[in-house]
Order: C-alpha cells, then sequence, then structure tokens
C-alpha cells in the first residue's frame, strides 16, 4: 500500500524523473515523536535501559542531537554534521542489543512516521546497526543466509 500511494502521489520533475510528494516526508515534529517514542521505550528496556543510563548524561542534548540525525536523513537538512559511529566506539555494547534496538526502532517508526518515511527509516537504520556491528564485532561470522551468491555458484555451474 506504500508503494502505492507513493505512486499516486509522483510527479514528473525536470528530465522525466519522478519526485515524491511532501506528504511521504515526515514533519519535524514527526522525528520529534520517533525519537522521543524510541527513547522513551529504550530507557524503560530491561537490557537497553541500564546502558543508555550509563552512558548519555545529558538527554535533552542527546535526543537534539538524535533528532538532527534523522532530520538530516530523511529529509537532507543540514543540522547534524557527524558521523554517529565514533560516537559509538567504546560504550559497552553487546552482539545482542542490536537486535533489541531495531525492534524497538522499528515499532516507533511505524506509529509515529507516514509509511514511505518509516519504510526509509526503518532501511537506514537497519543499514546502521549492520554497519556499525560489523565495525564493533569484526570477526563475528556471517550468517550463510546474509552471505551474498558466489559468481558461477549453484545450478548448472562448472
Amino acid at each position: 500500500m506504500p508503494e502505492r500511494a507513493a505512486a499516486e502521489c509522483s510527479t514528473r520533475g525536470r528530465g522525466g524523473r519522478h519526485h515524491a510528494c511532501m506528504s511521504n516526508l515526515p514533519t519535524e515534529d514527526q522525528l520529534r515523536a520517533l525519537v522521543d517514542t524510541f527513547y522513551g521505550r529504550a530507557r524503560a528496556h530491561p537490557s537497553l535501559g541500564p546502558l543508555f543510563a550509563a552512558t548519555v548524561l545529558d538527554w535533552d542534548h542527546h535526543l537534539a542531537v538524535v533528532q538532527n540525525f534523522w532530520s538530516h536523513a530523511l529529509l537532507g537538512t543540514s543540522r547534524y554534521k557527524g558521523h554517529p559511529y565514533p560516537v559509538h566506539i567504546g560504550l559497552p555494547i553487546q552482539r545482542e542489543h542490536f537486535g533489541m534496538w531495531l525492534e524497538l526502532f522499528r515499532v516507533a517508526a511505524q506509529e509515529t512516521l507516514p509509511a514511505v518515511a518509516a519504510k526509509a527509516a526503518i532501511a537506514k537504520a537497519e543499514h546502521m546497526a549492520e554497519s556499525f556491528r560489523a565495525g564493533l564485532f569484526p570477526f563475528d561470522p556471517v550468517p550463510s543466509h546474509e552471505l551474498p551468491p558466489v559468481k558461477g555458484a549453484g545450478p548448472g555451474a562448472a
């Protein structure tokens, strides 16, 4: 259904390219709701809560930085200029935290953002989680279902 709404809402711009209408983009208020909803749940989570409590000293600042990140990522604003990965190096993040974080984020995004924006935010969060996990735990084996297919392998390959 989100694809249909996006298709109905697109127009042809210069060069014949499609541009999605503004209703597919989140508002700053929706991004604030996403951040507040996610962190409200993360702070109450039995495993994530203690991690955040031990590492985030100024919640107002943290929430503003994260909202600026999502504004940059989804709206293209220039309020966030940093890189999120270096900030997370050295934190007591464990492998299992990634799945918990993503589960809470997916639900919060679906509850607070328009469908197309939620899909984009979730894709960005999943990519970040995969990248952070690979950086923080570089020697973890990648499950075989996540490996790309080997060229020349498969049915009929010699």
